[in-house]
């Protein structure tokens, strides 16, 4: 478990209030994502509290075994699904006809569908979380990208294009 910031690598303190976060003396909950935040006191950046790290972790390795990890029960993680589902496609998979690679990613559903949303995420998510370069995703499908803090006018917004 971590107790220093991520950006600034300062202590964050111990909280002495909260039992399962031992972490950080200034706490936030954004309730939007949901999320609780331990608070640097140096950088007043926002990090993941130790509750939430353990869930990204099981995510994306999975539960391991874990019994931490395990509450309800095992979970296979982003990194076991793209190695099981790399594996089955096999090595021949770009030299193939299409309708074969079509039935090969059929077969794996899981697979398939997270592949599908993280190509997307990559192609049509902000550019500022790494995909998306040069705003490539956007310009192919005409999407003006991040227009705030203008936002839009209610003309733009009421009426069709």
């Amino acid at each position: 478990m971590y107790s220093t910031c991520l950006f600034c690598h300062r202590p964050l303190g111990a909280n002495d209030l909260i039992e399962r976060f031992p972490v950080g003396r200034r706490l936030a909950f954004d309730a939007v994502k949901g999320r609780l935040w331990v608070i640097c006191p140096s950088c007043h950046r926002w990090n993941l509290t130790p509750l939430e790290e353990l869930a990204w972790r099981t995510r994306i390795e999975g539960s391991l075994g874990l019994p931490e990890r395990e509450r309800l029960g095992p979970v296979e993680g982003f990194q076991e699904v793209y190695r099981n589902g790399l594996k089955a496609l096999g090595t021949d998979f770009a030299s193939v006809s299409s309708v074969e690679q079509d039935e090969r990613l059929r077969t794996n559903k899981v697979f398939t569908a997270m592949l599908y949303a993280h190509a997307c995420q990559g192609m049509y998510g902000a550019p500022e979380y790494g995909g998306n370069q040069g705003e490539v995703g956007w310009k192919n499908i005409d999407f003006a990208g991040d227009v705030q803090p203008r936002g839009y006018t209610d003309a733009e917004v009421s009426q069709r294009d």
